[in-house]
């Protein structure tokens, strides 16, 4: 038995377009596809949807391939289950990131708890615990423990494009409207999937500034630097094809011609001119971190760049601040010969 991710255009507004399925059958997997209903009533975005039906697909197919069924009989799940699924992915080749078990992980866990909720015993060392949490109505209400299974993640090393490895990338474009998507992740530090979602109404050049749609459907307002201006404004007077969709970056030439821009054809951008180039690191998040490391050096405060990177936590920003010992002593000397004067009554 097999199962595959279908996606229904749904009108359902209460029912996630994705559905796990047995490919022989047609039949859903009801658990899975109760969880995704779940979470689309929270409305979370398509793209997260889809991120959570394929982690659960791939639990799903290790599951059967250990129990043979799909259904998950609850005196099955033992403390063990994810310890095991955890094993058998440490044991995959090429092995997968720590980060992608972790998710997995969790996703799962949420899934299953919400299948078996009076069994929170059932799956992994760590969901053994009950507890109150305080409120400030002062009424404790229970939820449980989340599991401590987790694979430990090595810190991630930042490394921004040198200015060489950017000129030279840089001058491998042609067109105006790849040197705007570039700039946009170099100048103003946007991912991918933010540059393809921006529509014409989100440039507003008159005022230098860009709406921004990013994660979790949250809107955020952008400085533009003058070079990006320059350059979307050469791109719509001169290159975005007429009558065109709402998107604001579009494809040039082909069949597609004014259609918006898909990721595959940015994958296949960057991939042409990293060939081109001979810039093997240049990706659409490296010109990002890269617009990060460079704010850091500026000496941006945390707060603001947080707001510029669209973080929702400032500890996803705190992995760009890579401070050697001779910075901080240089800080600190400069800081005391700016700030600290000798207290009142002190002798020389």
């Amino acid at each position: 038995m097999t199962f595959h991710l279908v996606h229904h255009n749904n009108l359902n507004p209460a029912q996630s377009p994705y559905r796990i399925v047995q490919q022989e059958t047609g039949r859903e997997v009801p658990w899975i596809n109760r969880f995704l209903d779940r979470e689309c009533v929270r409305r979370l975005a398509e793209t997260t949807l889809r991120s959570y039906a394929l982690d659960l697909l791939h639990f799903l197919r290790w599951w059967f391939g250990v129990h043979h069924t799909d259904v998950m009989v609850e005196t099955a799940l033992t403390e063990s289950t994810l310890v095991d699924y955890v094993r058998y992915q440490s044991g995959q080749q090429p092995r997968p990131a720590a980060a992608s078990i972790n998710r997995r992980i969790v996703v799962a866990e949420r899934a299953l708890r919400n299948e078996f909720p009076d069994a929170p015993n059932q799956f992994a060392p760590g969901f053994h615990q009950i507890y109150r949490r305080w409120h400030p109505m002062g009424i404790g209400r229970p939820r449980s423990a989340l599991s401590r299974l987790r694979v430990r993640t090595p810190k991630r090393n930042i490394v921004p494009l040198s200015i060489d490895e950017v000129a030279r990338f840089w001058a491998s474009f042609r067109t105006t409207r790849d040197l705007a998507i570039v700039g946009l992740m170099l100048l103003q530090g946007l991912r991918s999937k933010e540059v393809l979602a921006l529509n014409r109404d989100d440039l507003l050049l008159a005022e230098a500034q860009i709406r921004v749609h990013g994660k979790g459907s949250k809107i955020r307002f952008l400085p533009l630097a003058p070079e990006s201006i320059q350059l979307l404004d050469y791109y719509l007077r001169l290159e975005r094809p007429e009558p065109s969709t709402t998107a604001l970056f579009v494809s040039l030439k082909g069949q597609t011609r004014g259609a918006r821009m898909k990721p595959a054809g940015l994958r296949s951008l960057f991939r042409y001119h990293r060939r081109t180039s001979g810039v093997k690191l240049a990706n659409p998040h490296r010109f990002r971190h890269t617009f990060a490391s460079d704010m850091v050096r500026a000496g941006i405060s945390l707060p603001a760049l947080m707001q510029l990177m669209g973080h929702a936590q400032i500890q996803t920003t705190m992995i760009y601040v890579q401070v050697t010992p001779l910075e901080v002593y240089q800080q600190y000397a400069r800081a005391v010969a700016q700030h600290i004067r000798p207290l009142p009554g002190c002798r020389s």
